[in-house]
C-alpha cells in the first residue's frame, strides 16, 4: 500500500515514516502542500495522511484542489487543531476522517485500514473476482486459479499479477508497475519488474493462450 504523508514537522514525519514503514506500508513524504500537490498529480496513492497547518498551500486548500480534480483518494487528517469547527470544515471540504494529535499509533493503523477497506469496497464491490481468460483472482481470499487449479504465488508475485489484472486491456509502463507494486521510493533503474514478470510467467500456463504481453519499449499488458 502506498501512503502519502503531508507533514512539515520533521519529528512527527520521521516517527510516522519509520513506524508505518515497519508496518509494511510504502511511505512517501511531502513537507509542503505544493510538493504534495505535485506528487498527487503524478502518482497514485492508496491514502493521504494530511496535516492542516502547512507552509504555503495549507491542508484545507490542498483538500479542495484534490476533490476539485475528482480525485477521491481517502484523506485522513492528522492535526493538532481539534475544535469541532476545524473537524467539520475539513470533512465538509472532502476529508474522509480526522485524527487529532497526539494520537495512539495503533489507532492510526486502524483508521488507515478502515478507510482503505471502505474505499476498496466502494469501487470494487462488484469486482471481488478478477478474471482474464482461464485465470481468476479472488481478491478477498488472495487466491489465484487457472482452469480451477490454484497457483501458488509469493506476496509480491500476487500483487504484481493483481495490479495487471485490475488494469486489464491497458498497457502499463514499467514505472507504473514499479510504483504501484514496490512503491515510488524504489530504485527506478532496477530491472525487478522484468524479473518478477518472468517469475509469474513461469507459474502460469500460457500454452493455450498468451496472458501477459510484453509491449516493447513500454511495459506489459494483460488482455483477454
Amino acid at each position: 500500500m502506498n501512503i502519502l504523508l503531508v507533514e512539515d514537522n520533521e519529528r512527527i514525519s520521521k516517527f510516522l515514516v519509520k513506524g508505518l514503514g515497519e508496518a509494511g506500508y510504502h511511505m512517501v513524504l511531502a513537507d509542503s502542500g505544493e510538493k504534495a500537490r505535485d506528487l498527487i498529480n503524478t502518482y497514485e496513492f492508496d491514502i493521504i495522511l494530511m496535516d492542516i497547518m502547512l507552509p504555503g498551500l495549507d491542508g484545507m486548500q490542498l483538500t479542495q484542489i484534490i476533490r476539485f480534480k475528482k480525485n477521491y483518494t481517502p484523506i485522513l487528517v492528522l492535526s493538532a487543531l481539534n475544535s469541532p469547527d476545524d473537524k467539520i470544515k475539513m470533512l465538509d471540504l472532502g476529508a474522509d476522517d480526522y485524527l487529532s494529535k497526539p494520537f495512539h499509533f495503533e489507532e492510526l493503523i486502524s483508521r488507515i485500514k478502515a478507510l482503505t477497506r471502505r474505499n476498496k469496497l466502494s469501487y470494487q464491490e462488484e469486482n471481488e473476482l478478477l478474471s482474464c481468460g482461464n485465470i481468476t483472482i479472488n481478491t478477498d481470499l488472495h487466491k489465484v486459479c487457472q482452469n480451477n487449479k490454484e497457483i501458488e504465488l509469493s506476496p509480491t508475485e500476487y500483487k504484481l499479477l493483481t495490479f495487471l489484472m485490475e488494469n486489464k486491456n491497458k498497457v502499463l509502463s514499467r514505472t507504473q508497475i514499479l510504483h504501484n507494486v514496490w512503491g515510488i521510493n524504489f530504485d527506478s533503474t532496477t530491472n525487478v519488474v522484468d524479473v518478477y514478470i518472468s517469475y509469474v510467467r513461469n507459474k502460469i500456463d500460457e500454452s493455450e493462450q498468451k496472458i501477459i504481453h510484453t509491449i516493447k519499449g513500454t511495459g506489459y499488458l494483460i488482455k483477454d
